[in-house]
């Protein structure tokens, strides 16, 4: 499983950039994402939803937010 590092990254970066990454894999694909912004709690999971992908919210890991990103179907 690959790994996303936005920590540091202020919105809408982390969005931009997560979007950016899943368009690069084939469908199915995990992603685990790290993200410090308290905004990317709400924006990755509504993108990701918008954006047809499954995000589930991990526990976090300090005031890391960490997401597991499963990539949809392309359309």
């Amino acid at each position: 499983m690959q790994t996303l590092d936005l920590t540091g990254y202020r919105c809408p970066i982390p969005v931009i950039r997560l979007e950016a990454a899943l368009r690069a894999l084939p469908d199915g694909a995990q992603l685990t994402v790290f993200a410090d912004d308290p905004v990317a709690a709400i924006d990755i999971p509504l993108s990701c939803r918008e954006g047809g992908h499954d995000c589930e919210r991990r526990p976090d890991q300090d005031e890391i937010c960490v997401f597991r990103v499963t990539r949809g179907r392309k359309g």
